[in-house]
């Protein structure tokens, strides 16, 4: 991003896709919103963040002269995302907060052809920037990457994880459908005293409904010296969760775990089934869970 004469940040890879491909919904993960269906995925070069442990590097660390990408308009964009089929737009891969004008334009067209437009992200971007974005944003997933500046000092290369915290209340408060992800990383985010805080954090200030998936960390790019996270820290982490009472606790990157089905959380019902990222088993009825009546937070 560069600035302009005024002074404001303007985006220097406004359609400019380095990946793209037709994805499930789930593996954003967005679990909670339109499951099942399909989703046009689209990303641009760069990022804000310099994550050590990024798993998308050779693209997100990269200048857009550096890499070979194609030129999509916002109407190519919604064209290809009718042509496969698919429900709505994802941003995501690499920080669509860098391209936010151009997913702003999407979202334009997205909202005329009844398709919905959805950000993956790492929640770091201004309160200004996101009310522009907001009206053509129906939903996103945030990576809380830690609970302590530290980290974020550390590991991503930015001062505070204050914008990220912020990020997701505003969404809250403005009705985008929130879920939020934390990578579990051994040795720098995994205590249970940093995610009971995490939890704690998601419960006063977004709410019990708002699913959190707790997602396995593999070792990528400078963090190859540590190993995998181990499933029983994971297993931990839902433990923690359901103490401090948040209702839709997931497991990531751990196939075929318990923890990536949703059940009823007064009742315990199973209520959506997953294989991988295929919904295998939906009972829902009217966003309802069939056996206790209990409303679900599912959108679509």
């Amino acid at each position: 991003m560069e600035k302009n004469e005024d002074g404001e940040l303007y985006t220097l890879v406004y359609g400019s896709i380095v990946s793209w491909a037709s994805d499930p919904i789930e593996k954003k993960p967005l679990y909670h919103f339109w499951p099942g269906t399909s989703v046009f995925s689209l990303a641009a070069p760069g990022c804000n963040f310099k994550c050590l442990h990024c798993q998308n590097w050779a693209i997100s660390q990269v200048k857009v002269e550096e890499i070979a990408h194609e030129d999509f308009s916002p109407e190519r964009t919604i064209e290809l995302t009718k042509r496969y089929g698919c429900k709505g737009i994802a941003h995501t891969y690499t920080e669509p907060t860098i391209w936010t004008e151009y997913a702003i334009d999407v979202g334009k067209l997205a909202r005329r052809e009844d398709l919905y437009n959805v950000y993956v992200t790492n929640g770091y971007i201004t309160i200004d920037a996101l009310q522009e974005l907001g009206p053509y944003l129906d939903a996103a997933n945030v990576d809380v990457k830690a609970f302590n500046d530290s980290f974020y000092r550390k590991i991503c290369g930015v001062p505070s994880i204050n914008p990220i915290l912020e990020t997701c209340e505003w969404m809250v408060e403005h009705g985008t459908h929130l879920e939020v992800t934390y990578l579990v990383i051994p040795r720098e985010n995994d205590s249970s005293e940093e995610i009971r805080k995490f939890c704690k954090w998601v419960f006063e200030k977004l709410g019990p409904e708002v699913p959190t998936h707790f997602s396995r960390f593999y070792p990528l790019y400078k963090m190859t010296d540590r190993s995998q996270t181990p499933v029983e820290t994971l297993e931990r982490a839902v433990k923690i969760a359901k103490e401090e009472g948040l209702h839709y606790i997931y497991i990531g990157n751990v196939p075929r775990h318990k923890m990536d089905n949703t059940h009823c959380p007064k009742c315990g019902e199973l209520l959506i089934e997953r294989r991988g990222y295929s919904v295998t088993r939906y009972e829902l009825k009217d966003k309802q869970c069939p056996k206790c009546g209990t409303k679900i937070n599912v959108v679509g």
